[in-house]
């Protein structure tokens, strides 16, 4: 029922507005005549006249009743000629008999007539948008000459990278100027509010969507203003180990010692745990020996290993080299040897060799000896009888032959005579000449600098 309800009461809006009667207020006055009625006729249709749309109306006046009759263009036309009748004086009611009409030339053509206004409108602001627009080009043209110059802009940003950022922020503004400059001589500075919103929320929409983008972009311009590492170096990032090739806005690269590259991601870098061993010049090797020695023995020992390393030529003697012991092992005492070297001139795997080599031989000659790992070995019951007994008889010969532990020879020589040392210059110059001929070929691309400043 109350769908059936709802059903009448829209039709009942829809109707057309024959049967309302508007009634003006105000006192009704006794005195009306045919002249009066004829004035308030004549005096609507004068108005009616004036106003478009309201062609096909006719007005009649009886005792100060108006009746109106005819067709417009739209409802709510009707609905403003009942209000605008009312206001007449000497009007006591309105009998609204106006359709709206269902001519379809009549009905299209005030849409070909505004369509006909709006062009003759464009034709006329034509010459000033010709003006707004050939201003905003010349303001562009002009910011895009002032952005690709090279100075200022190389010399106040520390990388090529940051000049081109200088370049696109001046580029933007020009652009923004001439937009302004332009709305403001077509008289639509209103606009520009609108465009900026706009532009606001689909660069915030932008920024959500490539988010990793974003960050990796602002990874690139912090690490190439604060340069943790140069061209050539030898850096650990993330467990990978190589010489910094170059560094690009979206990633650092390295050559791997297999002459691998290794593309790692700058916003990885810039949060990373980052190792450079190319800063400074000293480097330390360091390595483990084993000796089976007695606790006289072990001093004996480290300072033979650490008198081997100092006499080779390529340790430094500033930070000088050390030996202590660091732990128990199966069966023997295991020391630490460190010594340092310029890296800059030696080869750090083949200076390790060379004293590993070194002090082995020392070690050797002076008679210790290095601990073998000895492993026990048991044979269950069940197979001892398949196994013939060794004979562990001893004869006299062997007796003659075997030496007492006393009789055993031991030489305890400290200074035993050196071996000759090896060749242990760097042998990195060929990876050196990989990375930069890799760094001339995208020399534009890369932000690191040789002389640039470092943290």
């Amino acid at each position: 029922m109350r769908l059936i309800a709802l059903i009448l009461l829209t039709l009942a809006l829809a109707l057309p507005l024959a049967a309302q009667t508007n009634q003006p207020s105000g006192t009704i006055t006794v005195d009306g005549s045919a002249d009066a009625d004829a004035a308030i006729a004549n005096r609507i249709r004068n108005i009616l006249a004036e106003l478009e749309g309201y062609d096909d109306i006719t007005v009649s006046v009886s005792s100060g009743i108006v009746t109106l009759r005819g067709t417009t263009l739209d409802m709510p036309s009707a609905v403003r000629l009942s209000e605008l009748v009312g206001r007449v004086e000497g009007v006591v009611a309105i009998e609204n008999d106006v359709v709206e009409t269902t001519d379809v030339a009549r009905r299209l053509n005030p849409a070909v007539d505004r369509f006909r206004d709006r062009l003759t409108q464009a034709v006329a602001f034509l010459p000033l948008a010709l003006i707004a627009i050939s201003v905003f080009v010349l303001i562009v043209i002009f910011g895009f000459f002032i952005a690709r110059l090279r100075q200022p802009w190389e010399r106040l940003s520390p990388n090529a990278f940051i000049a081109d950022i200088y370049r696109q922020i001046i580029r933007l503004l020009f652009i923004i100027g001439g937009l302004v400059v332009a709305l403001d001589i077509v008289g639509a500075t209103a606009l520009l509010s609108g465009i900026l919103g706009a532009a606001g929320i689909v660069g915030l929409a932008i920024g959500f969507a490539v988010r990793d983008t974003v960050e990796n972009f602002i990874a690139s311009i912090m690490l190439s203003i604060r340069q943790p590492f140069r061209p050539n170096d030898t850096v650990e990032i993330e467990g990978d180990t190589g010489k910094v090739i170059r560094l690009t806005s979206r990633a650092t690269i390295l050559l791997s010692f297999d002459g691998n590259h290794i593309r790692i991601p700058n916003s990885t870098v810039f949060k990373s745990r980052i190792v450079n061993y190319s800063r400074n010049a000293e480097r330390r090797f360091l390595f483990e020996i084993g000796v089976d020695a007695s606790e006289d023995d072990l001093a004996r020992v480290r300072d033979l290993a650490e008198d081997t390393v100092a006499a080779l030529p390529f340790t430094l003697t500033k930070p000088a080299p050390d030996v202590w012991v660091d732990r128990i092992g199966d069966g023997s005492m295991v020391m630490n040897v460190a010594g340092w070297i310029d890296q800059t001139e030696t080869s750090l795997v083949r200076a390790k060799g060379e004293a590993i080599r070194q002090v082995m031989a020392a070690v050797a000659m002076a008679g210790y000896d290095m601990p073998n790992t000895t492993y026990r070995i048991e044979v269950p019951d069940v197979l001892r009888g398949a196994v013939a007994p060794l004979d562990l008889t001893v004869t006299e010969e062997d007796e003659d032959d075997t030496p007492t532990p006393d009789e055993t020879p031991r030489t305890t020589d400290p200074t035993p005579a050196p071996l000759s040392t090896q060749s242990v210059d760097t042998r990195e110059d060929e990876l050196d000449e990989i990375v930069q001929s890799e760094r001339e070929e995208t020399e534009r691309d890369d932000l690191l600098r040789e002389n640039g400043a470092q943290e």
